[in-house]
């Protein structure tokens, strides 16, 4: 398979991971002791700190955004096991968490190894 296909499936992963996000404290379940906003810069804000880097396509960013994904997979992991009117949305994080870490994931160990 063509590296950038990797590339393409850790977009999808992420895209749809910070959509979800940003619509769980939103839409899905509102928070009652936390300021939504204060919510959002906790869960989203990770996201974005390696952004810029993983668009351009930045190994050591696609790197980190393999680490940050694994977060939103154990919290999908929980919740799901916790079950609720939210387990489907948080099997979905957890597809989403995958798609992102295997996507970046072999999208660097695809890459072209440096001649010394």
């Amino acid at each position: 398979m063509p590296r950038t296909y990797y590339h393409h499936i850790a977009l999808l992963g992420f895209f749809g991971l910070f959509f979800l996000w940003m619509a769980w404290p939103t839409l899905l379940q509102p928070p009652t002791k936390l300021p939504t906003a204060l919510v959002l810069l906790m869960t989203v804000g990770p996201l974005l700190l390696p952004f810029r880097g993983f668009l351009d396509r930045n190994l050591k960013s696609c790197t980190w955004m393999c680490y940050l994904s694994l977060p939103y997979f154990v919290h999908g992991v929980v919740e799901s096991y916790v079950g609720g009117a939210l387990a489907h949305w948080a099997l979905l994080e957890v597809g989403f968490a995958l798609m992102l870490c295997f996507g970046a994931g072999f999208y660097v160990y695809t890459a072209e190894k440096s001649r010394p």
